[in-house]
């Protein structure tokens, strides 16, 4: 069936995978939350009855503000961050930039808006140019760190793109999920501490934290943004189950925790590099996010046999600027990567 562009913008590593494969196509952590999470949900339970208060709001609201050291009108709760991307055109931009390749909600939202977009490509090594945005674009949407090419922008290039009149959008999905391999410091780059009117930083909870089936994030940005983003938005937009776990992933132990994680993540991509070094793929590097873009001859076969093998990787030509032989693969274990090269080396003849 012929994919129409929109399918494409559509298109997400769920549908690549089939109970029982080994995924490396969906980039969330594990099958579900961590106990203590299960247990702090399910202690709100009982309240269901209720809906949510604003009372609730604004106390995760709080809780999310002193994680990032803002006011909480700095704060916007949403159904997963993929919300924010929903809202944008509520922002009414004359001229979206979308910088690619990227993850592609965002632009698709801007679209059946009817808003004007722009993709600004990015060429390999895929490092942004701020100087590539037309300056008559008054919205700028990037990610930091990229999907899919786990590129980590420097925070002074980010900044490099305000003007007078744009607002500058970064996705920061996996933001904490990253951590700077020399230093130790977590999020490295990440501009959710900064506190500017014409930057507004989206959050996603969903994939640290196994909370894909919850959606769970937020926004952080100049308070009269976030009420134009608000403006028509339904009434109780998020169930008192999503505002307490959103709370309860911003808490000091919790982002200790994630913050854990990202240093098993960084230790477990060095390895998974090194083993697909002896693989016939190339691999774009350098990489700080929680998956790895790779380039394979034939990729569109390749996935096909991987998928007949039980492995279910993510096609890279639905994001713009990369092709039908680009693959994402999400970071897993050694002998989940093992697994994965001796596919590799057999599909790859």
């Amino acid at each position: 069936m012929h994919e129409t562009e929109r399918d494409l913008l559509r298109h997400h590593g769920d549908v690549e995978v089939a109970p029982g494969m080994l995924d490396f196509a969906v980039n969330v952590r594990g099958e579900g939350p961590p106990a203590w999470l299960r247990e702090r949900l399910a202690a709100k339970l009982a309240g269901l009855g209720r809906y949510p208060s604003e009372a609730e709001d604004l106390a995760a609201r709080r809780v999310v503000a002193a994680r990032h050291g803002r006011d909480p009108d700095e704060v916007l709760l949403l159904a997963g961050g993929a919300e924010g991307f929903s809202l944008l055109p509520r922002l009414q931009p004359r001229l979206a930039a979308l910088v690619h390749p990227s993850f592609t909600e965002p632009e698709l939202a801007l679209r059946e808006a009817g808003v004007d977009v722009q993709r600004v490509i990015l060429d390999a090594p895929y490092r942004l140019d701020p100087a590539l945005v037309p300056d008559a674009a008054d919205m700028v949407v990037l990610g930091n760190p990229t999907n899919p090419t786990s590129v980590l922008h420097p925070a002074e290039h980010v900044l490099a793109l305000r003007r007078q009149g744009r607002l500058v959008v970064v996705d920061e999905a996996f933001a904490d999920a990253t951590v700077d391999e020399v230093t130790g410091v977590a999020e490295p780059q990440s501009v959710a501490d900064l506190s500017l009117p014409d930057v507004l930083v989206l959050r996603s909870l969903t994939k640290t934290w196994a909370l894909a089936g919850l959606r769970c994030g937020y926004a952080l940005g100049g308070p009269e943004v976030l009420e134009r983003l608000k403006q028509g938005r339904a009434h109780w937009p998020l169930s008192s189950l999503q505002v307490e776990a959103i709370a309860a992933c911003s808490e000091p132990d919790a982002v200790a925790q994630s913050h854990a994680q990202a240093r098993a993540i960084a230790a477990e991509r060095v390895v998974m590099a090194g083993l697909l070094a002896e693989a016939p793929v190339r691999i774009a590097l350098p990489a700080f996010g929680p998956f790895l873009l790779l380039e394979v001859r034939d990729g569109e076969l390749v996935r096909k046999r991987l998928r007949e093998r039980g492995i279910a990787v993510r096609r890279g030509d639905t994001f713009p600027g990369l092709s039908t032989d680009h693959l994402r693969v999400a970071v897993r274990t050694r002998d989940d990567v093992v697994r994965l090269v001796d596919a590799l080396r057999q599909v790859c003849r």
